[in-house]
C-alpha cells in the first residue's frame, strides 16, 4: 500500500503554490496579459497552467509554512518579482502612450478619445493608434515568449526562499521612468516640431492677411499635417519601439540576476 506522509503534500502543495504567486503578479500587469479585456477567471487558470507546468522543472520548494510570518514575507518577495517584471515592460507601453498625447494635442486631436482596452481608460486616438502598433510588434517579435521564458529562469536565478528585490533593484526600476519619457519624448519630438513651425506659418499668414479667418483654416491644416508628419515619422517608431524593449529586457534580466 502507498503510503504518503503529510511532508510530501505540503511539499507538493508548495511547489505548485509559490510559482503560481509569481506567474499571476506578472500576469496582473504585464502588457497583453494584464489587459482589461482578460478576465479574472482566464488570468488565473492562465496562471495556474504555467505553474504546473513550470513546477516539476524547479527545485524542491523550502518547507515553509503559507500562513506564517515568514511565508507572508516570502509571499510578497514573490509578488514583486512578478509585478516588477510586468511592469517594467507595461512602462515601454505607456511612453507610446504619450508620446501619441504630444502629438494628439498638437494636432488638435486631443479631444478625439477613446477607451484603451488593455488600461481600461481614456486615450488619444493617436495613443491608441501607437499602442496596437507596438502591441502588434511585441507579438510579432515573440517578445510575450521571451517574457515566459525569463519567467522560468527566474526560478533558477532567483530560487523561491532565497531573498526577493533589493533596494538597488527597486531604485533601478524607478529610474526606467526616465528612460520611458526620453523614449516618448524622441517619439513625439519630431512631430511636434514639425507643427509648430505649421503653426508659426500659419501665424505669420495671420499677420499679413488679417481678413482671411485662419481660426477656420487652421483647424484642418493643423491636421492634415500631422498626419502626414504621422506617416513619414512611422517608420522611425519601429526602431525606437524596438529599442525600447530591448532595454526593458534587459532591466527585466538585471531584477532577476540573469
Amino acid at each position: 500500500m502507498i503510503s504518503i506522509s503529510a511532508d510530501q503534500i505540503m511539499t507538493w502543495a508548495l511547489s505548485l503554490i509559490w510559482p503560481f504567486v509569481r506567474i499571476s503578479a506578472m500576469l496582473l500587469v504585464a502588457p497583453i496579459f494584464g489587459a482589461r479585456g482578460v478576465n479574472t477567471r482566464m488570468r488565473m487558470g492562465m496562471g495556474l497552467l504555467l505553474a504546473m507546468v513550470i513546477a516539476p522543472q524547479l527545485p524542491t520548494p523550502p518547507l515553509i509554512d503559507v500562513i506564517s510570518m515568514r511565508g507572508l514575507i516570502v509571499a510578497i518577495q514573490q509578488v514583486l518579482i512578478g509585478i516588477a517584471m510586468g511592469f517594467v515592460l507595461q512602462m515601454v507601453f505607456s511612453a507610446l502612450t504619450q508620446a501619441g498625447e504630444s502629438m494628439a494635442l498638437s494636432m488638435g486631436l486631443g479631444f478625439a478619445s477613446v477607451i484603451d482596452p488593455a488600461a481600461g481608460v481614456q486615450v488619444p486616438i493617436v495613443s491608441q493608434f501607437f499602442v496596437i502598433i507596438a502591441t502588434l510588434l511585441f507579438l510579432a517579435m515573440n517578445g510575450h515568449l521571451v517574457l515566459l521564458e525569463m519567467l522560468l529562469l527566474s526560478f533558477s536565478s532567483m530560487p523561491i526562499g532565497d531573498g526577493g528585490l533589493t533596494a538597488d533593484d527597486l531604485w533601478a526600476l524607478l529610474s526606467f521612468g526616465s528612460t520611458m519619457f526620453a523614449g516618448a519624448l524622441l517619439i513625439a519630438l519630431p512631430a511636434v516640431a514639425g507643427l509648430l513651425m505649421v503653426n508659426l506659418a500659419m501665424g505669420v499668414v495671420a499677420r499679413t492677411a488679417p481678413q482671411l479667418n485662419i481660426f477656420a483654416v487652421g483647424f484642418p491644416v493643423m491636421m492634415l499635417a500631422g498626419f502626414v508628419l504621422l506617416s513619414i515619422l512611422l517608420p522611425s517608431l519601429f526602431a525606437r519601439l524596438g529599442e525600447l524593449m530591448t532595454l526593458g529586457f534587459e532591466l527585466i534580466q538585471r531584477l532577476i540576476r540573469l
